[in-house]
């Protein structure tokens, strides 16, 4: 009793969304706690030591492919003439580890092939220009079309640098294209250093001015993802789709949990606090059904800030961050949304990274994924309840049932009744309880009506009573005056008197 009285709640240290190498930026469990900024210079720099070590390994296997060579013919190098077979052999082998090192330096010296200054790039980009790939072409949708058509309109305000951002979008999207080979965090890589090198380019241009630079960067992020969001988004080459209906099923076998388990700060009996977890809902259901990574992340902003807003309500306060992720993590149990994980991926890998670094919409990021990760990993101990107990509410053969006035969670077995905390039991159950209160007033009118209308039929019987009482005491004679009885021959009377008009 006195383990589940002291609840503890959800809480997680500030310092805990923050990244790992105390840059002041945000983090992600996607980058294992490092911003974008640590996690592309950790990445780039994990890969640049696996290239050494292959480049260093294939060397080692030349050299020993060499000395078991020169040991099995020792006697035939002797003579010029056998060293030419020898030669002949060792040159496929050599180039074979030419091919093999030069694979592995291609894939990270992809952006820098956009970029190339050399004639020969230039000219291949401008002949690229002029023809429409037939992969985007045909798979060019009223959205896509709406969206370059924007860009385009967008880009005339700009000029001459405008027609240079387009042609670098069109030829990136281009090499994206034909770069089927990719995988996921190497199609990241390349977008992240195209936005890299599109926003140096810009604040040249724009003078520092970090204000014009954000809005061209929006629109070169919405053109290029909205384009590539059918070949990036949950590729085959990853595990998010599977990710994303283990993290399904979790939420459904979690249905039970309750928001006093959670210590929410929510008070859905309030008429506004309900509409504003409605529209929470909403919004992180709706993130799936955007394309472009801002707006996923607009999404989210939108889904925090009415949970906030019935935090507030609710406390009549302002909320807290103590009181954000509880919250949070409540409304994606509810929500369920689809693609969670996958849409999570999509956002760290080719949203703009200044977006996830700082501001509200990388705190309410940040905070997603600490509830995603929360949910994963939730436990007995997490929510303050035994471990039979939590197993035997996984299992269904126990629903926890809150009370108000004790406080706490009574064990609840067949026979004690039901005890729902799904959302859709726990309405209709609602419904029910409402209409018993209905059907029981219903009865209660119908009562007072029926006593009423005896009451009227015994009060018409009495006022009936009362008047032939009345007429039996006093009863109504009629009698004959005597003037009428003596003036009885009435033909013999005169007729009665007339006005007469004189002429004067």
């Amino acid at each position: 009793m006195s383990q589940r009285t002291e609840r503890r709640g959800i809480h997680v240290d500030q310092s805990d969304l923050l990244c790992k190498k105390g840059c002041g930026y945000y983090g992600n469990a996607a980058w294992q706690g490092l911003c974008s900024k640590c996690w592309r210079e950790e990445y780039q720099r994990v890969r640049q030591k696996q290239i050494q070590d292959d480049w260093a390994l294939a060397e080692k296997l030349q050299r020993e492919e060499e000395a078991a060579y020169a040991s099995s013919h020792g006697v035939q190098t002797q003579s010029t003439a056998p060293q030419q077979p020898g030669h002949a052999s060792l040159g496929p082998f050599s180039k074979f580890e030419e091919k093999k090192t030069n694979e592995k330096t291609r894939k990270v010296t992809t952006v820098k092939k956009f970029f190339s200054p050399s004639s020969r790039t230039a000219s291949k980009k401008e002949t690229q220009e002029g023809k429409t790939s037939p992969s985007i072409s045909r798979h060019a949708s009223f959205d896509t079309d709406q969206v370059s058509k924007d860009f385009v309109d967008f880009l005339k305000n700009l000029q001459k640098p405008g027609r240079e951002i387009h042609k670098q979008c069109r030829a990136f999207l281009v090499n994206m294209s034909s770069k089927k080979d990719l995988s996921a965090d190497e199609q990241s890589e390349c977008v992240q250093d195209f936005y890299q090198n599109m926003a140096d380019r810009l604040l040249t241009h724009f003078k520092g001015s970090s204000e014009s630079v954000e809005q061209v960067m929006d629109q070169v992020e919405k053109y290029i993802m909205t384009r590539l969001y059918k070949s990036v988004f949950c590729p085959e080459t990853t595990d998010d789709e599977k990710k994303d209906l283990a993290t399904q099923n979790r939420i459904r076998a979690l249905h039970w949990v309750t928001i006093q388990m959670l210590c929410v700060s929510m008070d859905e009996e309030i008429p506004e606090v309900s509409e504003n977890v409605v529209k929470a809902i909403t919004d992180i259901i709706e993130m799936d059904s955007k394309r472009v990574p801002r707006d996923k992340l607009a999404c989210i902003t939108r889904c925090s800030k009415h949970i906030f807003s019935a935090i507030r309500i609710t406390k009549n306060e302002p909320a807290s961050a103590d009181d954000f992720l509880p919250a949070l993590i409540y409304i994606v149990l509810k929500a369920n949304p689809p693609r969670l994980q996958s849409n999570i991926q999509y956002i760290t890998r080719f949203c703009n990274p200044s977006r996830l670094m700082t501001g509200e919409d990388g705190y309410y990021f940040t905070n997603l994924c600490c509830a995603a990760a929360f949910i994963e990993k939730l436990d007995a101990q997490s929510l303050n309840l035994s471990p039979e107990e939590f197993e035997r509410y996984m299992s269904g053969q126990a629903s926890p049932r809150f009370s108000s006035a004790e406080g706490e969670w009574p064990h609840t077995g067949p026979g004690l009744g039901t005890a729902v905390t799904n959302p859709v039991l726990a309405q209709l159950n609602h419904n029910l309880e409402q209409l018993s209160i209905l059907s029981s007033r219903q009865e209660k009118v119908m009562e007072a009506a029926q006593t009423l209308q005896a009451d009227m039929l015994s009060w018409t019987d009495s006022v009936q009573r009362e008047v032939n009482d009345i007429l039996e005491k006093y009863p109504l004679t009629c009698t004959v005056s005597a003037i009428d009885a003596n003036n009885m021959d009435n033909d013999n009377l005169p007729p009665p008197l007339t006005p007469q008009v004189f002429a004067g």
